[in-house]
């Protein structure tokens, strides 16, 4: 009897070994296709300073998309420019290419092609103007861009932002993760 038995114990060993090697396959497979959709599709990135409140705040974590490449109007992106901060930062696109941006500081406005946006996100009325001298066309495949936050904001309104090529944009933002209590999409 102690024979039969022994079989029996040999297959079961043989399953579980089995077993625990589709469970380290299948957990490879899964954080590989994790590094991969982030690596090539999402990205984390922190929401470094203020210039975005009142509709981002400072250490939020945000996911931008990568596979947008059609940036308009009202789009949050994340960016680099070198030539201001080594930092990618994270600002609302204001007016793409062929548009004309203009902006009336004593009354706070903002003009593309001619007419008042309505910017409900704004913290206040942009009455900052760096060094700003409209109005300006933004030049094709590239985007101009404020902060919301717009009288502490440092964007397009300056010469060392300026206009942004769209080569230098990483992503739209898509989602917000942290804090948990704001986890939605941002608009």
């Amino acid at each position: 009897m102690e024979e039969s038995a022994r079989p029996e114990a040999g297959r079961s060993e043989k399953n579980s070994a089995a077993n625990l090697y589709d469970w380290i396959e299948s957990l490879v497979t899964a954080v590989v296709a994790c590094i991969l959709i982030f690596l090539f599709l999402f990205r984390v990135v922190n929401v470094d300073g203020t210039s975005m409140v009142p509709t981002l705040e400072d250490s939020d974590k945000i996911v931008i998309s990568r596979l947008a490449g059609n940036y308009e109007y009202g789009d949050i992106v994340v960016l680099t420019k070198t030539a201001y901060s080594d930092e990618s930062i994270v600002k609302r696109v204001i007016a793409t290419g062929g548009q004309t941006i203009d902006i009336d500081f004593e009354r706070g406005v903002v003009y593309v092609d001619g007419r008042a946006l309505d910017e409900p996100y704004i913290a206040e009325k942009t009455s900052r103007s760096l060094d700003f001298s409209g109005p300006v066309m933004v030049p094709e495949g590239c985007v101009f861009c404020m902060g919301d936050n717009r009288n502490r904001s440092t964007d397009s309104r300056r010469s060392v932002i300026g206009m942004i090529d769209k080569r230098c944009i990483l992503g739209k933002v898509v989602l917000r993760l942290w804090p948990v209590t704001k986890l939605g999409t941002v608009r």
